[in-house]
């Protein structure tokens, strides 16, 4: 039998041994995780995959040739009709007050409210049949996610918000989405008016500001830089993809860990 002091010893060193292979495996198990950690990344659809703006001023004046337009360059903010509801109320009613003088006689309502948003020149454009289904891709935007689709470890989906007046924008997103990534890509869609109920990792989308429900939405928002936000200042630490063309790889690769 070993002297007591040598047995404490040995015991000891034997604890302190099984206390470094513990460390050792629990930090190399970390590693494999993070390097492993499966990534979902949510890509919106208007103005980051399909050419919303281009697509809107093109048909606005092919219809309109006569009525004042505002250029790609001059577009400053998200929303396309405040900006056009500026130049003048009967282009887009952009403000509330707007709304006043054209409510109807008592006894009257929303109906007739509804027929004049019906009558608003830029508001016609996107919700008319075919506005979303004829939109352009933008460079590059299609084949970074066939390649993301490719990527191990990587889920991706089309995260994006139908406007409200819904008979035919819901079908020409998912037309649109098949026509230039394929049937498979269908169940890769999510439509929602709420992107902040989404989990993912990682949203890339044209929208400066995105609110919802959640206070803390689970994903990092990337800002893709389109022309109504690229005046904007930096906001660390918000992250831009200037295009397609922009390294995205490495975005997605600093959330993995």
């Amino acid at each position: 039998m070993l002297p007591a002091a040598a047995a404490r010893l040995l015991g000891r060193t034997l604890l302190r041994y099984l206390f470094k292979r513990i460390c050792v495996n629990m930090s190399a198990s970390s590693f494999t995780a993070g390097a492993g950690k499966r990534l979902r990344v949510l890509v919106d659809m208007d103005g980051v995959l399909a050419d919303f703006e281009g697509g809107f001023l093109k048909k606005y004046r092919a219809r309109y040739p006569e009525e004042p337009f505002i250029s790609l360059d001059d577009r400053r903010g998200f929303w396309v009709s405040a900006q056009y509801g500026q130049l003048r109320a009967d282009l887009c009613v952009s403000e509330l007050e707007h709304l006043d003088r054209f409510w109807a006689e008592p006894g009257q309502g929303s109906a007739d409210l509804w027929l004049l948003c019906l009558q608003e020149k830029a508001v016609s454009i996107w919700e008319s049949q075919g506005f979303f289904m004829d939109l352009e891709p933008l460079p590059g935007g299609v084949q970074a996610v066939r390649e993301m689709a490719q990527m191990k470890d990587t889920d991706v989906f089309i995260c994006t918000s139908p406007i409200k007046h819904y008979k035919h924008c819901p079908y020409e997103k998912y037309a649109w989405v098949e026509r230039h990534l394929g049937q498979d890509f269908l169940d890769r869609v999510i439509l929602t008016r709420d992107k902040t109920l989404v989990a993912g990792d990682v949203l890339i989308d044209d929208k400066p500001d995105i609110y919802g429900v959640e206070p803390k939405p689970a994903w990092e928002h990337v800002l893709f830089t389109a022309c109504h936000n690229k005046h904007l200042p930096p906001r660390p630490p918000q992250r831009r993809l200037l295009s397609w063309s922009d390294d995205w790889r490495a975005v997605l690769d600093s959330r993995r860990f």
